[in-house]
């Protein structure tokens, strides 16, 4: 017969701990206000980074960007309206063909357009700048993807941008309104 022996080997529970050294500092419990402390300054720090990001370095680039600059003269041009509907003149600007973005050349978009402006030498200055004018046109609308030019409003988001790449290049808000006289997606 076979005796079963079980030796007993001692649990870490059991084992007596081992005394603190008379020198040593006793641990800190876990949690308390310490713990959560980077987690608060996180919290409070974060938005407070996104405002001022947000109020000094972004708005200040997207209004530069966005030529800011010719709004205010637009609005005040809107307002003096009836004296300059007698000045105003419009030039076209036709069969504006450029490949639809996305498409892979197999669509193609062909805009004309009619620039209205009432300052006095609005002709001239239009007629001076046209190759740059019809190349910024011809370079926003090439951009588009078919989904652009179908969602509500894409016209008058086409209009908008056009009129403020005009009047950058023009050195101010000579353009006026911007009229698409054809706009044919093939």
């Amino acid at each position: 017969m076979a005796v079963n022996r079980i030796e007993s080997t001692p649990r870490p529970e059991e084992s007596p701990a081992p005394a603190p050294a008379e020198g040593a500092v006793p641990a800190v419990a876990a949690g308390g206000f310490k713990s959560w402390l980077p987690l608060i300054i996180t919290c409070v720090a974060m938005p407070l980074l996104a405002f001022v990001m947000t109020q000094f370095v972004l708005l200040p680039q997207l209004k530069k960007g966005l030529g800011s600059g010719a709004a205010p003269t637009t609005v005040k041009a809107k307002e003096s309206k009836p004296s300059v509907d007698a000045k105003r003149e419009t030039l076209p600007m036709n069969k504006l063909l450029v490949n639809v973005a996305g498409t892979m050349g197999a669509r193609y978009l062909l805009v004309s357009l009619a620039l209205s402006g009432g300052d006095a030498d609005f002709k001239a200055k239009v007629a001076a700048h046209d190759p740059q004018l019809r190349d910024f046109a011809c370079g926003v609308l090439a951009t588009k993807t078919i989904a652009d030019l179908e969602k509500p409003g894409a016209r008058n988001a086409i209009r908008s941008e056009l009129m403020s790449g005009f009047n950058n290049i023009l050195g101010s808000a000579l353009v006026q309104e911007i009229y698409l006289t054809e706009f044919a997606i093939q």
